[in-house]
């Protein structure tokens, strides 16, 4: 699996039209993806999910109006029960193979292990996948104790494994981060029995991943209970942005410090210290008495910039500054995400990458 700051052949993401995600801030969410669309399509190709031809007419208006609508974007009319194209996209992996140097393993999405709404997302995979005639996996498992095992489909005992893009990061040399919360807690259960080396084994033989790095808990206010994307990073294959939180009464402190003494101790794939650089939290967004999950960390690298949350706070420009440190030869673009976080994700959640051939 690539890392992020590989080259891309197009970003992909869902255009926003599921109310419920903004429950009465819906009206500016438009507006926010058409400002990263605008970014996105002057260096790569966009591919955006739309419901059917009247939601295409109104999501082009919007991306007209606010100077996005490029050559380069493009539109596909597939239905979808939300659009969190991180979670339910295929993941790409690139191999040695000048006929098909680019595939996909198509895990399946379930709604977060929460949610019954999710059907449409993963027919809207399976669909990115049949557009673009990758090859395909989807990997299977069965659900027992200590079993994974690469079998027959038709073996009644396995189904497909669950996994969402939030969860894990790479640094595309064979390095792997997720969080022990989100894929081995029995709170919103993905995959139930599947154990630590179960996952690790299908990591290796889909992804390419030689080790995993395993984090304890996300923040505070994530609904997808401990994605990684809102806590560390990878930023270059030696080095990881771990988020920090400096307020010790702070619901965030002691989960993110545990990460940091994980990361600290952590050794990358051939057994070499990692580069760990800590990066602020935000002050708590609140909105409706509900804390929500904004973080500096969901950041999304496209080819030739980075888009940055950010949120009207004093930490938002050391947040910036860090970032545009670690990515010189990338620009720094930062988005408001004040109301897109009222959907409980922004902007690395919105999107995934499709590696250039």
């Amino acid at each position: 699996m690539p890392a992020e700051w590989e080259a891309h052949a197009s970003t992909w993401l869902g255009w926003p039209h599921n109310r419920t995600d903004w429950p009465g801030k819906f009206p500016p969410i438009p507006w926010v993806y058409a400002e990263i669309v605008r970014h996105l399509a002057r260096v790569e190709r966009v591919d955006i999910i739309v419901e059917d031809a009247a939601a295409e007419a109104k999501a082009r208006d919007v991306l007209d109006r606010a100077n996005a609508l490029r050559d380069t974007v493009r539109f596909h009319r597939w239905r979808t029960n939300r659009g969190w194209t991180r979670d339910f996209a295929p993941i790409y992996v690139k191999r040695d193979d000048k006929r098909d140097p680019v595939a996909a393993v198509n895990f399946q999405f379930n709604g977060w292990a929460k949610y019954p709404d999710w059907p449409l997302d993963q027919r809207a995979s399976e669909q990115m996948v049949r557009y673009l005639n990758f090859p395909a996996w989807t990997p299977r498992v069965a659900h027992a104790p200590s079993r994974v095992r690469r079998l027959k489909p038709e073996a009644r005992s396995l189904k497909p494994m669950v996994l969402e893009g939030g969860s894990i990061d790479v640094n595309g040399r064979g390095l792997l981060l997720t969080t022990e919360e989100c894929l081995l807690s029995h709170t919103q259960q993905r995959n139930p029995g599947l154990t630590r080396e179960g996952l690790e084994q299908v990591f290796a033989d889909y992804l390419g991943i030689e080790k995993v790095l395993w984090l304890e808990r996300g923040i505070a206010g994530d609904d997808t209970h401990g994605h990684i994307d809102d806590i560390a990073r990878f930023v270059s294959p030696d080095t990881i942005v771990a988020a920090i939180e400096r307020n010790r009464d702070d619901a965030n402190y002691e989960p993110l410090q545990s990460n940091l003494e994980r990361l600290r101790k952590a050794t990358d794939q051939r057994g070499h210290g990692l580069n760990i650089v800590e990066l602020p939290m935000p002050a708590p967004v609140i909105f409706r008495r509900r804390r929500l999950p904004a973080s500096y960390a969901n950041f999304y690298i496209a080819n030739r910039c980075v888009l940055a949350p950010v949120f009207d706070d004093s930490n938002d420009r050391r947040a910036l500054n860090i970032l545009a440190d670690l990515f010189p030869d990338r620009e720094i673009i930062p988005i408001y995400c004040g109301d897109l976080v009222w959907g409980l994700g922004a902007i690395h959640c919105m999107t995934m990458q499709q590696p250039a051939t």
